[in-house]
């Protein structure tokens, strides 16, 4: 009897280890991977001409409008920002009291004349301030249509995830955009997506080696005091 217990209990445990991956482990999970909802189309009643479940492909408009449906964004990110600014000032002020008289006489001590002040002050400042900053991303994403919003704007989102040798390089987009900027490629300019969430970047060994180490970051903080 516990040699049946102890099979038992062996069988329901390598039943358990050895499950299939559910595609959500691991660093290359998708984020915004859309769940989709099969669509079936209802059978067509007796004596009908028009069969739902027909294809009308030749004349219906191919372009995305509902949940599920893709369309491709053209990334045509570019940003050009310089701002420069300098400063100048100058002061200067004096005082002079002048020779002080009683009676008609200059007041003097051994001949040197007392109560005869001057004073003055000089103040210069120069500063001078310049930045400039120029971002550029092209290509292109297909995304999924996530959301249709109740004014008919569709909120997409969408990444790609390419695995290049020890590293991998991911572009991940979400934003609302207009079924009217849609064009006949169904295609949309990324210019033309609202509340655009775009994120490019890396990880793996190539992407930590262009990052510094977590000490050279610390000293380059807004915590390193010097």
């Amino acid at each position: 009897m516990l040699e049946r217990f102890a099979l038992l209990v062996a069988a329901l445990a390598l039943g358990a280890c050895a499950h299939a991956p559910d595609g959500t482990e691991g660093a290359g999970a998708s984020q915004y991977r859309t769940p989709v909802t099969p669509n079936t189309p209802p059978a067509a009643a007796a004596g009908t001409i028009y069969n739902p479940a027909g294809s009308f492909d030749l004349f219906m408009d191919l372009r995305a409008r509902a949940v599920g449906d893709i369309l491709t964004i053209m990334l045509v990110e570019r940003t050009d920002a310089s701002k420069e600014s300098s400063t100048s000032t100058a002061k200067g002020s004096s005082v002079d009291t002048g020779l002080t008289t009683l009676a008609g006489r200059p007041i003097t001590s051994g001949g040197l004349p007392l109560f005869n002040n001057e004073l003055s002050s000089d103040t210069t400042f120069d500063g001078q301030a310049d930045s400039s900053q120029s971002n550029r991303l092209d290509g292109s994403i297909t995304v999924t249509v996530a959301e249709r919003l109740p004014n008919g704007n569709l909120l997409v989102r969408g990444e790609k995830l390419i695995t290049i040798n020890q590293g991998e390089e991911f572009i991940r987009l979400e934003g609302v955009i207009r079924p009217v900027d849609i064009g006949p490629q169904n295609t949309v300019s990324s210019t033309k997506v609202a509340d655009a969430t775009i994120t490019y970047s890396g990880r793996g060994n190539l992407a930590a080696t262009n990052r510094p180490g977590w000490f050279a970051r610390f000293f380059n903080s807004p915590w390193f005091p010097f």
